[in-house]
């Protein structure tokens, strides 16, 4: 029984180098400038679907480094980022608030 053990790592280490090779994500939207948000003018979104579309419109007027879409049942902290922008969506996809926080 000795052996097995021996085994069980390696094969774990490959299995574990897999499972993390899949998680790797898509880039998110290319920022140009700093990255800093900027909410101004960014209230005609409030009432409109919560679309792709939407959502890159918002990240290009804001300038944010980070969209970041907030459902209702989404738990937020309270830390401020100065390059996040928060959509704040219902539970029908129509976005509530847009805000640089």
């Amino acid at each position: 029984m000795p052996a097995l053990p021996r085994l069980v790592a390696p094969t774990l280490a490959a299995l574990s180098s897999l499972a993390l090779g899949a998680c790797v994500s898509t880039p998110g939207p290319e920022v140009k400038g700093p990255g800093l948000c900027k909410g101004a003018g960014l209230d005609w979104a409030v009432g409109q679907p919560a679309s792709e579309a939407t959502m890159r419109k918002l990240s290009a007027q804001s300038g944010a480094g980070l969209v970041n879409p907030i459902g209702p049942g989404t738990i937020t902290t309270r830390d401020l980022r100065q390059d996040r922008l928060r959509v704040f969506i219902d539970k029908d996809n129509v976005i509530t608030a847009v805000r640089c926080e």
